[in-house]
């Protein structure tokens, strides 16, 4: 069967990876304080590029908003036009958004088949999931199986996500957490570690630290808790705006893990909102 894999917009997928993965991405949508509106619907980094410098100089962030039922029922339509014969759905963690309830609302109109997965995750991991799909079909297992063992996966906790923020005001003002005692971080220098629960799917602070050395020595204490040292993984850097913060834990990752597979990308319109320009971190698939 012709299976199309569908990933919303905040996956921060490679730009080549969306032709190589056969990849459609759903954009969400980003309403600035003067009432202009965009879609988190580009890969290409000058225009990322642009939009961290937007970012940097606006005193009020723009509100995010997720693709509404029209707009999935379109590419749905889309994608069956085109010759496909089932669609698998990977979405952001319905900790963080209502993309999953709102994909999976509209599959139910179809007769033909679509499964939808809430990935309890966001960012740059959800493009090691949509790899891990592709792989599955290629094996030849179906768009519902596919989901299920991925679902199965995520539950296992093979799928994490890592983040050290500089500007945890992005954080606090875009509602994704919570401003509480012990972790306002917008002090100078204090990077606050995130990390993704893969039980519940919510943005977890974890710890705070002054530097950006120590704060990468923290991603890599908190991915330890998670995965033994000398593990075989799989690994996506992801940045916004901070190449060097990527480099630098590639190289702690590097003498960690056994590596498989690493690539890097950059953070799209969305998760940049949310978490600011300077954020670093990466997305780690646990092959075993």
């Amino acid at each position: 069967m012709r299976t199309k894999i569908m990933l919303d917009s905040t996956a921060d997928i490679p730009r080549d990876w969306i032709e190589k993965l056969d990849i459609t991405t759903i954009p969400l949508h980003l309403t600035w304080p003067n009432g202009t509106q965009e879609d988190d619907d580009s890969r290409d980094l000058s225009v990322i590029k642009d939009f961290w410098r937007r970012l940097e100089i606006s005193e009020k962030l723009p509100t995010t908003s997720q693709p509404s039922p029209g707009e999935i029922r379109s590419l749905y339509e889309k994608a069956f036009e085109d010759g496909y014969e089932e669609i698998l759905v990977l979405c952001i963690s319905t900790g963080i958004s209502g993309t999953y309830n709102t994909a999976k609302m509209v599959a139910e109109e179809f007769d033909k088949p679509i499964y939808v997965v809430d990935t309890k995750k966001a960012s740059a991991i959800n493009s090691l999931v949509a790899k891990r799909a592709r792989e599955l079909i290629t094996e030849g297992k179906n768009a519902e199986e596919s989901g299920k063992i991925l679902e199965r996966e995520i539950a296992e906790g093979r799928y994490h996500a890592v983040f050290y923020v500089s500007k945890f005001d992005f954080l606090v003002k875009g509602g994704r957490v919570s401003k509480f005692q012990g972790f306002v971080g917008n002090l100078l220098s204090i990077n606050v570690g995130l990390y993704i629960k893969h039980e519940s799917g919510a943005l977890i602070p974890f710890k705070k630290v002054r530097g950006e050395k120590k704060a990468q020595t923290m991603l890599l204490n908190k991915i330890l808790e998670e995965v033994p040292k000398g593990s075989t993984v799989d690994v996506i850097l992801v940045h916004a705006d901070n190449e060097n913060g990527i480099n630098a834990l590639k190289k702690l990752l590097e003498d960690t893990y056994v590596i498989r597979k690493m690539t890097t990308s950059i953070m799209g319109k969305i998760i940049s909102t949310h978490v600011g320009p300077g954020t670093a971190g990466f997305g780690l698939y646990w092959v075993k």
